[in-house]
C-alpha cells in the first residue's frame, strides 16, 4: 500500500525505515516544518538522513502530505489533548478523502473518539489505532477479536518509563528522584516526563480503551488519574518485604477509567520490570487473558502500526 506519514519522531521514523520490508511504499513524509512527496515512492534514506543533520525532513510544506497519493495516513504527531490537534485535523482530512487512517497519536481516538467515528462512518476508509495502546502488544486487536461485549474488564501497567522508575525503586530502595534522573539519562525517560509519571499517559490509553469497550465518548476528563511522584521509596520496601511491589495499574471497567498506584504480588501477571507492559483481560467464558511485551520505543510502536496497514491492505477505498 501506499503510505503518508504525518510526524518524524521516533515512531515516524521508524514507520517509515521498516515500511518496504512490510511490503508497503512511503509516499509521503513531513514532520512540523517540512516534508517531501514522491507518488512513486520517496527516498526513505535520504529524508532520514536530512532529519538527522538538517532537522528537516525535506523542502515542501508539511501539508501537502495530505494531499499526496497515499491509501494510508499514519498520524504519529506528539499527543495533545482537549482539541486533539493538529491529530484530528489531520484524520478528518484523510477520511474525506476516503483514505485509510492509522494512529500512533493517541490525542483523536481518546479526546476525540466520538468525532473520528462520526467521520469514519461517512467515509469509505477505516481508522485503526492499535499502537495507541500498549505499543506492540496487540492490546486493541485481541479486544476486537473477541468483540467487545465479551470483554468485561481491563487492567494492568500501560507506561513504561513510570514501570522503569518504580521496577528500580522496589528493587534497590533507591528514592523517586534518583530513579527518574537515572531513567531519563538512559533515554528511558523524557526530559518532561510529567505524562508519564503523573498518570496522564496511562490514562489516555485506559480511555481509549473504554471508548472502544463502551463505545461511549470518554475522555481525559472522565478518568480517576493519580501519579507515583508522591510515592516514597521506603514504601515500596514495605511491600517488597511481604512479597509486593507497586505498580502504576490502568483499570477499565463498569463505565469507568481509573489510574493509581496499586499494590500487586511480585509473581502477578500485571508485576512486570523494566520498561515492559503488561495487561490483564477479563473475558467472557475465556477467563483472564494475559499480555505482555514491550510497550514504548520507536520500532516497536511502529511495528503495530504496520500490522494495522496490513490489516487495511485488503480493504480497498473508494476514489
Amino acid at each position: 500500500m501506499n503510505v503518508g506519514v504525518v510526524g518524524a519522531g521516533d515512531v515516524g521514523s521508524a514507520v517509515v525505515e521498516l515500511a518496504e520490508a512490510y511490503g508497503h511504499a512511503v509516499t509521503g513524509f513531513a514532520d512540523s516544518r517540512s516534508a517531501v512527496v514522491d507518488a512513486d515512492g520517496i527516498d526513505v534514506a535520504s529524508a532520514l538522513s536530512t532529519k538527522r543533520t538538517e532537522g528537516t525532513v525535506g523542502s515542501g510544506d508539511p501539508e501537502a502530505v495530505l494531499d499526496a497519493e497515499y491509501d494510508v495516513l499514519v498520524e504519529a504527531t506528539p499527543t495533545t489533548l482537549g482539541d486533539a490537534e493538529p491529530g484530528f485535523s489531520h484524520v478528518r482530512t484523510a477520511l474525506e478523502r476516503d483514505r485509510h487512517v492509522v494512529l500512533a497519536n493517541k490525542g483523536p481516538i481518546a479526546e476525540r473518539y466520538g468525532d473520528v467515528r462520526e467521520l469514519e462512518a461517512e467515509s469509505a476508509g477505516s481508522v485503526r489505532f492499535e499502537a495507541t495502546v500498549g505499543g506492540a502488544i496487540p492490546v486493541i486487536s485481541t479486544i476486537e477479536g473477541f468483540g467487545t461485549s465479551r470483554v468485561d474488564s481491563l487492567h494492568g501497567v500501560l507506561n513504561g518509563t513510570a514501570n522503569f522508575v518504580l521496577s528500580r525503586m522496589s528493587a534497590e530502595g533507591l528514592d523517586y528522584e534518583h530513579v527518574l534522573a537515572e531513567a531519563q539519562d538512559l533515554g528511558v525517560a523524557e526530559a518532561d516526563p510529567t505524562f508519564d509519571v503523573d498518570g496522564t499517559d496511562t490514562a489516555l490509553k485506559g480511555v481509549i480503551v473504554a471508548n472502544l469497550l463502551f463505545d461511549g465518548e470518554y475522555s481525559i476528563e472522565d478518568a480517576s488519574v493519580d501519579g507515583i511522584q508522591a510515592l516514597p521509596g521506603t514504601l515500596l520496601e514495605l511491600a517488597r518485604e511481604d512479597g509486593q511491589t507497586i505498580r502504576l495499574l490502568a483499570e477499565v471497567r463498569n463505565g469507568s477509567v481509573r489510574v493509581s498506584p496499586r499494590l500487586v504480588p511480585v509473581e502477578s501477571p500485571v508485576a512486570p520490570t523494566g520498561t515492559h507492559n503488561a495487561v490483564q483481560l477479563d473475558i467472557e467464558n475465556a477467563g483472564q487473558m494475559n499480555l505482555s511485551g514491550r510497550g514504548a520505543g520507536g520500532v516497536e510502536t511502529a511495528s503495530a502500526v504496520l500490522t494495522d496497514i496490513g490489516r487495511l491492505s485488503g480493504k480497498q477505498t473508494k476514489r
